[in-house]
C-alpha cells in the first residue's frame, strides 16, 4: 500500500495518467504509485485547460477507470479544491475511497481553480481551507487511505504564508503536505526545515516555477514523495500532432518510421489473450 512505502521511507516516483491506458502503462513500467492529474484528465476528457471544468462526477468516474487499469499499483487522485464546502469534500472523499484510490490530493485555492503552475491564482481564507482538511480526515474510513494537503498560497502570498497553511494542514490531521510551486533549492531546503518528519511532495511541471531536479537531488533535500504530472501527456500530445500531420499530408516514409507499437503489441499491452 501507498502508506507502507511511505512509512518505509522510500522514495516514491509517480508519473502523471489521464486515463485507463496511460495508468495501465505506468503500472506495467514498474512504478511503486500512479498520480492522477486533474490537468491531464482535463485535457484527455475534453480537450481543454486545467482551469477547473472537470465536475467532480467526471472526475469520480475517472478515478475508477485508472485504479481498475492500475491493478496493484497505488493510485494518487486529484480532487482539485473538493468542489464545493465540507459536505462535498466528505462525498468527494468517500467516492474516492469507495474507488480503490489510496490518496486524495486537496488544494486551498478558489473555484474555479487553476493548474498550480499558472499565474493569477487565488486561494480560500486559511480557516477555511484547513476545514476541509480536517473534514476529509473524519470522512475516510480507513486510516490507510491518505490525505494530501495541498496549498498554492506560496504564489498568492509568500513563502511564510505557504509554511504557515502547511503547520494548519498538518494540525487537521493531514498525512502528505504538498506545497505547490517553490521557486528555488533555497525554497524547497527551507520547506524542508521547517517540517523534517512529514512526508512531503516535490511536483516536477516541465517549464513550470519550480527548478527541474532529478530524483536523487529532490532526495537528497528530504522529498519522499515526487510527481511528474504531466510528462507523460505532453509526450503524448507531440505524438499525436505529429501522426496526424503524418496522415493528412500522406509522408508515407514518416508513417512508416514513426516510432509507434505494432498492431500485436498493442493487443499484447492490453490484455487482448485475456479474453479470448
Amino acid at each position: 500500500m501507498l502508506k507502507d512505502l511511505l512509512l518505509s521511507g522510500d522514495t516514491v516516483v509517480a508519473p502523471g495518467a489521464y486515463d485507463a491506458l496511460s495508468a495501465l502503462i505506468a503500472s506495467q513500467s514498474g512504478f511503486k504509485a500512479i498520480y492522477l492529474s486533474g490537468f491531464g484528465v482535463a485535457g484527455s476528457l475534453l480537450g481543454k485547460p486545467d482551469i477547473g471544468l472537470v465536475t467532480a462526477p467526471e472526475m469520480i468516474e475517472r478515478v475508477k477507470q485508472v485504479v481498475e487499469a492500475a491493478g496493484s499499483t497505488p493510485v494518487i487522485a486529484d480532487g482539485d479544491n473538493g468542489y464545493g464546502d465540507e459536505q462535498q469534500v466528505a462525498l468527494l472523499v468517500n467516492a474516492y475511497e469507495k474507488a480503490g484510490a489510496q490518496c486524495i490530493q486537496l488544494e486551498d485555492q478558489v473555484s474555479p481553480k487553476r493548474c498550480g503552475h499558472m499565474d493569477n491564482k487565488e486561494v480560500v481564507d486559511l480557516d477555511e481551507a484547513a476545514a476541509k482538511i480536517a473534514m476529509a480526515v473524519r470522512s475516510r474510513n480507513s486510516e490507510n487511505f491518505m490525505i494530501m494537503a495541498r496549498t498554492d498560497s506560496r504564489a498568492t502570498h509568500d513563502l511564510n504564508e505557504a509554511l504557515r497553511r502547511g503547520k494548519a494542514f498538518l494540525n487537521a490531521g493531514a498525512d502528505i503536505l504538498f506545497i505547490e510551486a517553490p521557486t528555488s533549492i533555497e525554497e524547497l531546503q527551507t520547506i524542508k526545515q521547517e517540517f523534517p518528519e512529514t512526508v512531503l511532495v516535490a511536483n516536477m511541471v516541465e517549464e513550470g516555477k519550480t527548478p527541474e531536479l532529478n530524483v536523487s537531488n529532490l532526495a537528497d533535500l528530504g522529498y519522499q514523495l515526487i510527481l511528474h504530472p504531466i510528462t507523460a501527456l505532453l509526450a503524448a500530445a507531440k505524438t499525436l500532432q505529429n501522426s496526424y500531420a503524418s496522415i493528412k499530408s500522406q509522408d508515407n516514409e514518416k508513417l512508416a518510421t514513426a516510432e509507434r507499437l505494432t498492431f500485436q503489441e498493442y493487443n499484447q499491452l492490453v490484455g487482448l489473450d485475456k479474453y479470448k
